[in-house]
């Protein structure tokens, strides 16, 4: 049976924490919080959240204190996924308007001088 010791009010962890709702929210949307974690039920005021202190603190003092690793990364870890190397973009720009090439999908980049072509990297080394 769950006793009242068991849980902790949404506003509670907000104030013991120093964490915004918005801070919360995004959590649970990033998936460093799971959904089935907010327990929603009624209150003599109407309803309120709540959270099991055992599983809701220990991890907001872990989402705290994850020093330069990025939410993102903590979510995957957190929900046993690979850590994915974010993709890189090649953007040319000109005075009128900017083009971008995901890097993995390139298969060439060359330099058109008139009629002689070259590779844009060996062109870069060149210069």
């Amino acid at each position: 049976m769950v006793t009242e010791e068991d849980l902790i009010s949404k506003r509670e962890l907000l104030e013991k924490y120093g964490i915004s709702y918005g801070a919360l929210y995004r959590w649970k949307r990033m998936g460093l919080i799971p959904e089935d974690w907010f327990l929603r039920r009624a209150t003599p005021t109407g309803q309120e959240t709540f959270f099991y202190r055992g599983q809701i603190c220990p991890r907001v003092e872990l989402i705290r204190a994850r020093g330069e690793v990025s939410l993102e990364s903590l979510a995957e870890e957190l929900n046993g996924r690979e850590v994915k190397k974010p993709r890189r973009r090649l953007i040319i720009m000109d005075r009128y308007s900017a083009k971008s090439f995901w890097l993995d999908e390139l298969t060439a980049v060359t330099v058109e001088d008139g009629e002689i072509r070259t590779d844009f990297l060996e062109f870069m080394k060149g210069e």
